[in-house]
């Protein structure tokens, strides 16, 4: 049984929900998240309000939707990135942690909603954690093909230091595992501050918390893309 070729009225709505949806994120980049009005991006659409409600019942269903198509869009980069990079760990690494950056300078508005300051009032649903978690599962499988390798070196745990990150980071960690790693303990707790380094040295460039004190964005976050990568294991591999 094939699929129902859609209808000319169902085309339509979709041309009109992701006008919606491109609307609201020029507002993201230009007022922020928490900003978002359903009203503005009305009459940016040159629509009255009471029209956008039928797309979007609330302000957090847009916020929800923006979210989804942010995720998956950061994740699609991700993910092509790594499987234009070759078979070798180490240049997936470098390929997947560009792909983060790149997306992100080109999107601040977008990386604002997803790893900004949250938006008061709004809870995200679980309908954002899949997609959400795309460029997390992508991470994690070149850090598991990376111990997979024979010539592997597994890292040991740090000399210094209380010795509470175990627990500290026990429900980042069960996550993780919930993905279907087997990966060792201490490696996972590698890959959870690999996965927070990158995302946070995106949030300095992208905020300009760098002012000062790094002059060159790009290779700044080469070098620690390369010093996270030995702390994990292997050796990322630069094109």
């Amino acid at each position: 049984m094939t699929d129902k070729a859609p209808t000319a009225r169902s085309l339509a709505r979709e041309t009109v929900r992701a006008g919606i949806l491109a609307a609201a994120r020029v507002r993201l980049t230009e007022e922020g998240p928490s900003q978002l009005s359903l009203r503005a991006v009305a009459r940016d659409v040159g629509m009255v309000s009471s029209a956008v409600y039928r797309y979007f019942p609330s302000r957090d269903d847009l916020l929800t939707a923006l979210l989804i198509a942010d995720y998956d869009e950061l994740g699609g980069a991700v993910e092509a990135a790594e499987a234009a990079a070759g078979p070798a760990p180490g240049a997936r690494w470098v390929a997947v942690c560009r792909a983060i950056r790149t997306w992100s300078i080109a999107h601040p508005g977008d990386f604002a909603l997803l790893f900004g300051s949250p938006v008061p009032g709004y809870v995200a649903p679980r309908s954002t954690v899949d997609p959400a978690s795309r460029t997390t599962l992508t991470i994690v499988r070149v850090v598991a093909d990376a111990v997979a390798d024979p010539g592997y070196r597994a890292p040991l745990p740090a000399g210094s230091g209380p010795g509470l990150v175990a627990a500290a980071v026990a429900d980042g960690v069960a996550s993780l595992r919930a993905f279907g790693t087997e990966l060792p303990e201490e490696v996972l707790v590698r890959t959870l501050m690999a996965w927070t380094t990158v995302f946070g040295t995106v949030s300095f460039e992208l905020f300009g918390h760098f002012v000062g004190s790094v002059s060159d964005g790009a290779a700044y976050f080469d070098e620690v893309v390369a010093r996270l990568a030995d702390g994990l294991g292997f050796v990322a591999e630069f094109d």
